[in-house]
């Protein structure tokens, strides 16, 4: 009775862990469950949708910031299709690219969509084939801060830009102080914290920069930080540990990492009538806006980082699934087509709703969908 009361509680554990920590797109563990569908009837229900073909072990890697959604993803596949392993590690874009191009693995996921260079480099792996963008899930980067004393902070693109760059030091510093009118901002010195590895989520932030505050943010977006001032912690999880026992830091990661750890997150003023907080609904009013850029099966999106709708929250994070569009290898083909299709349907993308991700849009969903069946 003891070993099975503990194997029952390990299992709640287990199931509580894989689903709070999707609150947004993560690549840690969060303890809030709250509108998670991880109980055994959620995955149940939503296992009895999915189509399972193939069979064996599927190997993917990639993106942190989607490690949370995969989990509860692998596991809800897993639980109806018996004959199929996902192995899916979180890598980083960059790695799990690179994997990808070396044909170690079915897919990869990636926090940006693949470059000129990527696509041809996928054409010798891909017999017949290149790599393509599929979007599968959005979220909003958040920007956490450690200051004590102020529980409401706001700040626009130029200010993030200077903060980010060195060129703003302290924590009352006149840009900031103008934002903030009824707060004590205090003398302390300004810890920013930035991505030490190659990471999708600094290559959108500075996207972001670059877009809003180009006067005050020189350096072309990339998945590398390019500033040398900051300093650096390795994965989001790394970063945010560090804004979370650091006062006066602040850096950018997913917003589950300020929801697991209790870290304060910046408003935007992003010139609409109110400033914007990070939420999932809000980066939803901002990837609606978002265009498809691709071109044949490539579904790339480019985001609308200037967007002054009300209630849109710029700051945003769009995930592919890169696949082969031909050339992907027989064993597999079939296993990563059934999980592809699942993670794409309504089932798939409405887990996703009480976790502070960002389900597709419907009209992108369908299209992903449609290019998924034409897998080869």
């Amino acid at each position: 009775m003891k070993l099975q009361r503990k194997n029952r509680l390990r299992a709640v554990a287990f199931g509580a862990i894989a689903v709070s920590g999707a609150l947004v797109l993560t690549a840690c563990g969060s303890d809030n469950n709250s509108g998670s569908d991880t109980s055994s009837g959620g995955a149940t229900k939503a296992a009895g949708n999915i189509k399972c073909d193939g069979k064996g072990q599927l190997l993917a890697s990639g993106s942190t910031a989607q490690k949370n959604a995969m989990d509860l993803w692998v596991k809800n596949f897993m639980a109806a299709c018996k004959d199929i392993q996902i192995n899916y590690k979180p890598t980083g874009s960059g790695a799990g690219i690179q994997e990808f191009l070396q044909g170690k693995t079915a897919f990869a996921g990636s926090d940006s969509a693949l470059k000129p260079e990527e696509v041809a480099k996928s054409k010798s792996v891909l017999k017949g084939g290149q790599g393509i963008d599929l979007p599968m899930v959005g979220g909003p980067i958040a920007i956490g801060y450690h200051l004590s004393g102020v529980d409401n902070l706001v700040l626009d693109a130029d200010t993030l830009a200077k903060i980010f760059d060195g060129k703003i030091e302290k924590w009352d510093d006149p840009a900031i102080a103008k934002l903030n009118k009824d707060a004590k901002l205090p003398a302390t010195k300004i810890q920013a914290f930035h991505r030490s590895d190659e990471s999708g989520t600094t290559e959108n932030f500075t996207k972001y920069l670059k877009a809003t505050a180009d006067k005050s943010w020189p350096y072309t977006p990339a998945k590398a930080w390019a500033p040398k001032s900051g300093q650096s912690a390795d994965g989001s999880a790394g970063v945010s540990s560090q804004v979370k026992q650091t006062e006066g830091a602040i850096s950018y990661f997913e917003l589950s990492y300020a929801t697991a750890n209790s870290i304060k997150t910046v408003k935007l003023n992003t010139g609409a009538a109110a400033p914007v907080e990070a939420t999932s609904d809000n980066a939803s009013k901002a990837i609606a806006e978002a265009k498809i850029v691709g071109t044949g099966q490539d579904l790339a999106l480019q985001l609308n980082y200037n967007t002054k709708a009300e209630g849109a929250y710029p700051i945003t994070l769009v995930t592919y699934e890169v696949v082969g569009d031909k050339g992907n290898k027989a064993d597999t083909l079939a296993a990563t087509k059934s999980f592809l299709t699942y993670i794409a349907s309504e089932d798939g993308q409405s887990v996703l709703k009480g976790m502070g991700y960002a389900p597709l849009p419907a009209e992108i969903a369908k299209k992903v969908r449609e290019n998924i069946a034409n897998l080869s």
